[in-house]
């Protein structure tokens, strides 16, 4: 009989942040580098959970990839949420979410890249590019969360852009273990 053990619990802390206007920061796609944002609608769910596990895999992205087919589909489907795609030299190399809370609010729900794309210089390029489509949805602010599990230049890059810290907590992260990376290749 195998046994699996769970991973424990990683404490983080997450800071909240918030933005009241459109950013003036703007960074340029780095050189020789092609590169095409594109809207998924109707994202198929496997290919979702492909993004979700490729690009915050390193970064325990998990509430999204443990959510049955119905629950999923209920958010990444709603109009309320957009997903963009990042495809680098033609194959997918991150992604970010925004999901509209109400009029006022819209929210930057999900933002990364892939470990292949990490190092080259588009992180900021590609940030302005999530934060310039957030503010043409027309909200009154724009908000986004980190965590201390996340790469150390995420904080500091959502700082660059316009982002302010409005407040912190302390949370804990189930990180996936092999029974339920199992389960989601089962699953697709």
């Amino acid at each position: 009989m195998t046994t699996t053990v769970r991973p424990k619990a990683l404490k983080t802390t997450v800071t909240y942040l918030e933005m009241t206007g459109p950013s003036n920061a703007h960074f340029p796609l780095p050189m020789n580098i092609q590169a095409a944002i594109m809207q998924a609608r109707n994202i198929p769910l496997h290919f979702y959970r492909y993004l979700q596990l490729r690009t915050g895999g390193p970064w325990h992205w998990v509430y999204r990839l443990r959510l049955d087919d119905e629950a999923l589909s209920g958010v990444v489907h709603s109009e309320r949420t957009s997903v963009n795609i990042l495809y680098v030299e033609g194959a997918p190399a991150g992604f970010f979410e925004l999901y509209r809370e109400d009029d006022e609010t819209v929210d930057l729900a999900y933002f990364g890249l892939m470990p292949h794309a990490i190092g080259r210089g588009l992180g900021k390029w590609f940030l302005t590019q999530a934060v310039s489509t957030a503010w043409a949805m027309k909200p009154a602010r724009l908000t986004v969360n980190t965590n201390t599990l996340d790469h150390r230049a995420a904080l500091p890059l959502y700082q660059r852009v316009g982002f302010r810290p409005v407040s912190q907590t302390e949370a804990f992260i189930h990180p996936l273990g092999d029974l339920d990376i199992l389960r989601l290749t089962q699953r697709d």
